[in-house]
């Protein structure tokens, strides 16, 4: 057995719903000097395992990989094109502008030149483009300082600072609303505040009144008057008001289903899966909104189909809808009444991740996040007017790849969707990618990535960090889990609460399949997932530890009789269940993979997380660790790993993003015995 770093044990016991439980590393939550020098330990440990000859063989690809352009959607107003940018040698992306789609940008912000930890991960331009808010981070921890940018001079004007979890803004003629919180290291995160700051520096208090889980989002109607105000629970069931005279005036509050409004040309619609499953859009006339006495009085713009749809994203006269079909996306473009003019001619297997339409409201002009497996992600420029069709597009950017390494050039991958059956006779898609010249030998280095939770999809899209693992001979599956959206509500609901085993079943059905159709075996397979993805892994490893050669679990939720007691997990009870709850803790104490390890031999396995993690406390993959490693009897290693300056994934510095995904791969090349 490796020789791991041992943990003191300090027992603490409590009962909840009449069952005992020991917590042998409840010591492993705080944040003190002793728990600094366990994750020294562990670090070493982890270095001692991952830092070979393999480690350093890929370290060039990986620095070439990384070091590219990143594209994100532009955002059009009063003419301008506003960007996120990310130059192939820069550490963070940089706020730019131009007049022209294809014109030169002119940079507005570079965050590295507060300090290249500092990024800027979002931005609201106002309706005539002179000025625009934006948030900036520190270390990853998605807690902000908000800045007001003249767009002319590039001089910021306006600085409102410690706003917490704020994630955008919405102007009007006179100001704009957003959201704040309390600090994440005084617990206050669930604390919301939605304001409004006025351009003359006024900074006013419009409500306090939500509940813990429950998150405020504010849509303003150019010129319109109107002001929605979203309420719901992390995409769950959201309650839709119309801000008047200060006061939230209910428009749908009944629906028990998520939600989404847009405001455009004097009209609200709303995305909803309330009486549609799998999606449909509803119309009223923004003026008389405030009328409305139920869901009874908007009118269907575009029905439900067999597709699910994930956004609704206003353009020109009309507006464009991304749909799911078959767990790949396509895109639709609508007149204004609702009537389907044609679909964008996307390449097979195409992936459109959340959010992924951006608009011009000014012009038929559409921008689409457009990816795929063997696709980089780029941003696609339509045409959507009266005289357009669905080929009117093309790739107005995408970053550039080292010619070996990109599939569109030398790197030939084949791509296959299979269905595989789980329980309950669902059938779940798996996307299989490998080298063309590979075929199946029943020994192939494997790798299953799942996520499967708050209706979040799986679309095809391809990490670059990937490619080596790809041209050195391994196999990607990418699982639609239950718990997503690929399907509609009902497979949401399927993976979720009481049915949450269902994600796991999935997860390990399509782990079988790979094996059995012959692309690997259960020695040279690996699972991979991060955060809700991270408790999928963590379950696969306690209940089917054999099915697996290694696991490579992230930012990780792993006690769940104890995720609601930190950060922002009281916010997930709705998706989970509360441990409060007897019948939740039910099935909650079933699967917690923090309290199903037992003596056993235990597969290779990677914890990591970051200290600036505010969502999923660090506590859970180091528990989970210190236990694991006491429980295992096997030889292989059981590493935990936890780095500075970033935290659940978000505006990690290029450089540390390189280190952190190597090593992740080095862990992997290692542990499944892949030649170089």
């Amino acid at each position: 057995m490796r020789d791991h770093p041992t943990t003191e044990r300090d027992s603490v016991t409590e009962t909840l719903h009449g069952e005992t439980f020991e917590d042998p590393y409840r010591w492993l939550e705080g944040d003190d000097d002793r728990v600094a020098d366990w994750e020294r330990q562990q670090n070493e440990y982890t270095d001692s395992v991952i830092q070979t000859d393999r480690r350093e063989s890929l370290e060039p690809a990986f620095e070439e990989l990384g070091w590219h352009e990143s594209y994100f959607l532009p955002t059009v107003r009063g003419g301008r094109y506003f960007q996120r940018i990310e130059p192939a040698e820069a550490e963070q992306p940089r706020l730019t502008v131009r007049s022209e789609p294809d014109g030169d940008p002119r940079t507005l912000v570079d965050p590295t030149d507060l300090d290249e930890t500092v990024s800027l991960q979002w931005f609201e331009p106002n309706w005539d483009g002179t000025l625009v808010v934006y948030g900036l981070m520190d270390a990853g921890t998605e807690q902000y300082d908000l800045r007001v940018l003249d767009v002319d001079d590039s001089a910021v004007v306006d600085e409102i600072d410690d706003v917490g979890r704020c994630n955008g803004a919405s102007w009007d003629e006179s100001g704009f609303y957003y959201s704040a919180t309390g600090a994440a290291a005084e617990g206050g995160q669930l604390d919301k505040e939605l304001r409004y700051h006025e351009l003359d520096g006024e900074d006013r208090l419009v409500t306090a009144d939500f509940d813990p889980e429950r998150w405020p989002a504010v849509q303003v109607g150019p010129g319109s008057g109107v002001v929605l105000v979203t309420v719901g629970e992390l995409g769950a069931d959201s309650d839709l008001f119309a801000l008047e005279d200060g006061s939230l005036e209910p428009v749908l509050t009944e629906l028990d289903a998520p939600l989404t409004p847009v405001l455009h040309k004097g009209r609200v619609y709303v995305h909803t899966t309330a009486g549609a499953p799998r999606g449909r859009v509803l119309g009223h006339d923004a003026e008389t909104i405030t009328e409305v006495s139920g869901i009874e009085d908007f009118e269907t713009v575009v029905a439900e189909t067999g597709d699910t749809m994930q956004q609704v994203a206003p353009v020109g006269d009309g507006f464009a809808v991304h749909r799911i079909r078959d767990a790949s996306s396509v895109v639709s473009v609508h007149s204004a009444d609702g009537t389907e003019r044609y679909e964008l001619s996307l390449p097979e297997f195409a992936g459109i991740p959340r959010g992924g339409l951006g608009n011009n409201r000014e012009s038929a002009e559409l921008f689409v996040f457009l990816q795929g497996l063997d696709r980089p992600t780029g941003v696609v420029r339509a045409a959507v007017g009266p005289g357009d069709g669905p080929d009117d597009w093309a790739v107005l950017q995408s970053p550039t790849l080292p010619a070996e390494l990109d599939p569109q050039e030398e790197l030939d991958l084949t791509i296959e969707r299979r269905w595989v059956e789980s329980t309950d006779a669902a059938s779940v898609p798996v996307y299989v990618v490998h080298r063309s010249d590979i075929k199946p030998d029943g020994d192939a280095p494997t790798v299953l990535y799942g996520y499967g939770g708050f209706r979040i999809p799986l679309l095809p899209s391809l990490d670059p960090y990937r490619l080596p693992f790809l041209a050195d001979g391994g196999v990607f599956a990418l699982a639609c889990l239950r718990g997503g959206s690929e399907f509609g509500e009902e497979w949401h609901e399927q993976g979720a609460r009481e049915h949450k085993e269902h994600t796991f079943e999935d997860f390990e059905a399509v782990a079988e399949d790979l094996v059995a159709a012959g692309y690997t075996n259960t020695d040279r397979l690996a699972g991979w997932g991060g955060s809700n993805g991270g408790l999928t892994v963590g379950a696969a490893l306690t209940r089917r530890p054999g099915l697996f050669g290694a696991i490579v679990c992230t930012v990780p939720l792993l006690d769940m009789l104890r995720f609601h007691k930190f950060l922002l997990g009281e916010a997930w009870t709705g998706e989970y269940g509360s441990p409060e709850d007897e019948e939740a803790f039910e099935w909650l104490r079933s699967y917690s993979p923090y309290h199903n390890i037992t003596q056993r031999s235990y597969p290779a396995t990677l914890f990591a997380t970051a200290a600036g993690d505010t969502r999923v406390h660090p506590s859970h993959a180091r528990k989970m660790t210190a236990r694991m490693q006491a429980a295992t009897a096997g030889e292989d290693p059981i590493c935990y790993h936890s780095v500075e300056e970033t935290g659940h994934g978000t505006g990690t510095p290029t450089s540390l993003e390189i280190e952190q995904t190597l090593d992740k791969w080095a862990f992997v090349y290692e542990t499944l015995d892949i030649e170089r």
